[in-house]
């Protein structure tokens, strides 16, 4: 990639997760349908679901739960779109944006999970931008300060950002694979006997 710019940390690391965002995980978000964001490849997976369906602890404050448990159960549950949409908006982009960015508080106790996939795709949108604007302000002193994050009070705020778009990139990758799963999932037979549809 070229660029007249002149080098900073600060550009560097927002145009890589922008590059990621707008090349490759937003295609493959676009489209995204009901039955993909809900589908579960397997039994028991964690979904996003109507509260009084869930499978585990629900949380959430809306009419849609998302499935959680503490500590996590070993191994962990595969999860559903909805689970992965509903952590990159709550856990991993929006607390860190009220933390670090002005953004509204946000927890995965008050959070109202979307009922949609095209609404939890414009909640995360949403997100990104907005801490894409927050890093696009930092500048070297800050980034080279301790972020304080819970845990990892004396790693740097690049360190951070660094994590934050870790986090994009793989649960990214998984969305896209669950949705090329979804689509070259196995027909089920006719049900001729009752209804001549396809059994969903």
């Amino acid at each position: 990639m070229t660029t007249s710019e002149p080098f900073t940390w600060t550009r560097e690391l927002a145009e890589q997760l922008a590059w990621y965002w707008q090349h490759l995980m937003q295609p493959r978000l676009a489209g995204l349908t009901d039955a993909e964001y809900f589908w579960e490849p397997l039994p028991g997976c964690w979904s996003v679901r109507p509260r009084g369906q869930g499978v585990a602890l629900e949380v959430g404050a809306g009419d849609h739960i998302i499935d959680f448990a503490l500590p996590e159960p070993d191994p962990p549950p595969v999860t559903t779109i909805s689970w992965r949409l509903g952590h990159l908006i709550v856990g991993v982009f929006g607390m860190r944006n009220a933390t670090y960015f002005g953004g509204p508080a946000m927890s995965y106790d008050t959070y109202v999970y979307p009922g949609t996939a095209a609404a939890a795709v414009d909640q995360l949108t949403t997100q990104v931008e907005h801490w894409l604007q927050g890093v696009r302000a930092l500048d070297d002193d800050q980034l080279r300060a301790a972020c304080g994050e819970p845990g990892h009070d004396h790693d740097s705020m690049a360190a951070l950002v660094l994590h934050i778009h870790r986090e994009l990139f793989h649960h990214g990758a998984e969305i896209a694979l669950l949705r090329d799963l979804y689509r070259a999932r196995p027909r089920q037979p006719v049900d001729a006997l009752t209804t001549g549809t396809l059994v969903p």
